[in-house]
């Protein structure tokens, strides 16, 4: 299965929502960088993404964007594609 990063903060509900549907999907750890924390990691996700909202996800080396982009991959079946890629 595919690494999973995601730009985060703490009070985020579709962060919450992104995690319950990876994890849905079979997907045991997620690497989360807490953007309300870490000024740095905020600007490096700006400047990565050209996005200022979270979630922002990451599926491997691609950009799925939110938790919107999330939920689309997942309704046209891509999801777990992407998730299984090799």
């Amino acid at each position: 299965m595919q690494s999973v990063k995601m730009y985060t903060t703490a009070v985020c509900p579709y962060c919450t929502r992104a995690k319950q549907i990876l994890k849905a999907k079979g997907v045991e750890q997620i690497e989360e960088i807490r953007i309300d924390t870490d000024p740095v990691q905020r600007d490096h996700m700006m400047q990565t993404t050209g996005r200022r909202t979270v979630p922002q996800i990451f599926i491997g080396a691609t950009h799925v964007g939110g938790c919107d982009d999330l939920m689309a991959l997942d309704a046209k079946g891509g999801l777990q594609a992407l998730l299984q890629a090799a």
